[in-house]
């Protein structure tokens, strides 16, 4: 018979009976998803250039265009094109005038092979010599970088996040992947442990042995500006000053984003940011059990005085309860008063 034996028409092949072996053209709509990635890449993202000064992403004013996902022959294809409108307040260093303004871009598409291609144009609704400042930063300097760079990432989820099923399995894969997801289930109590950190203070149960796991409450009192303790707990290079070696992570604190610090006994992700005020962490010590990781909520509130930090951290294995505690005054607080004058008077 006419088509006998040609893989395309063997629709037993596929577990769903469809698109047999990827050969048909498939499209998905990405508008929606698009639209909600785009405002959470940028909301609250911070803009910051030691020289200058900082900048705040307030929302995202405007988000038209459309996003595709295409698969022909097993192959992946992307179509994508927005006009996006941002935003934005700012200070310039040692200045306490809020500065505002728009970032828009006019046409983000496939078409452009480097992100260096975007354009990115900057409004000001302040004007003055600092607003001036602050324009030129987000123009030409760590500003247009930082942008593209969350472009970038968009692009990158488009292509890696959201299309994960499009192709689809062949025979044979099921059981594969089954067997694949059965495995990883068995080796990694990652997700587990965060489960039980979540709920707090539950025994956790890795290889047949039981964690007891604990919660540490701090407070401390800086003399700085939540502002500066901000920056000093999410961004770099202050880190690497007050742990005195390597972190390993983004420039900046970014949601999703890892870090490794003090030679790898700190590491973790950052679960939320949120500017000047909140950073959750998943964070753990080399010295734990395997598989446990616990959950720590970081809280600023500047008075009139002073800072208050306040460290929520679930999930700790008991026995490591003291050593941990002191582990966040030696290494953290004291380390900050020390290297930045943290601990002197603030007025």
């Amino acid at each position: 018979k006419w088509g006998e034996g040609d893989p395309r028409w063997i629709v037993e092949e596929r577990p769903d009976a469809t698109n047999v072996n990827n050969w048909h053209w498939t499209e998905k709509n990405a508008d929606q998803w698009s639209k909600a990635k785009i405002k959470e890449l940028f909301a609250n993202h911070i803009i910051e250039s030691p020289k200058i000064g900082n900048v705040v992403i307030l929302e995202v004013d405007k988000c038209d265009g459309e996003a595709r996902a295409n698969n022909r022959k097993g192959k992946l294809i992307f179509f994508y094109e927005w006009e996006i409108t941002l935003k934005w307040k700012g200070h310039v260093n040692g200045s306490d005038e809020e500065i505002t303004g728009k970032i828009d871009i006019p046409n983000l598409s496939e078409e452009h092979d480097d992100m260096e291609d975007v354009d990115v144009d900057i409004t000001l609704t302040t004007k003055g010599p600092k607003a001036d400042a602050l324009k030129e930063m987000l123009r030409k300097g760590e500003g247009v970088k930082n942008i593209r760079g969350v472009l970038s990432n968009y692009v990158s989820a488009l292509k890696n996040e959201y299309s994960t099923d499009l192709i689809k399995p062949k025979k044979g894969d099921v059981e594969t992947k089954a067997a694949t997801k059965t495995v990883t289930k068995t080796v990694t109590p990652q997700g587990q442990a965060h489960k039980n950190n979540e709920t707090s203070m539950k025994n956790l149960d890795i290889g047949g042995n039981k964690v007891e796991l604990s919660e540490i409450n701090i407070e401390e009192d800086m003399k700085c500006t939540g502002q500066e303790l901000f920056n000093a707990l999410t961004r770099k290079d202050m880190i690497q000053i007050f742990t005195g070696g390597e972190a390993k992570m983004h420039e900046q604190a970014i949601e999703g984003g890892t870090f490794e610090l003090l030679g790898g006994n700190i590491t973790g992700k950052y679960i939320e940011v949120l500017p000047f005020t909140k950073i959750v962490q998943e964070w753990r010590l080399k010295s734990w059990p395997a598989g446990i990781s616990s959950q720590v909520t970081i809280t600023i509130k500047q008075t009139k005085e002073d800072t208050k930090i306040t460290i929520k951290q679930k999930g700790v294995p008991s026995k490591e309860v003291e050593s941990t505690r002191e582990g966040w005054q030696r290494y953290y607080f004291h380390a900050m008063k020390r290297s930045f004058g943290f601990g002197a008077s603030l007025f």
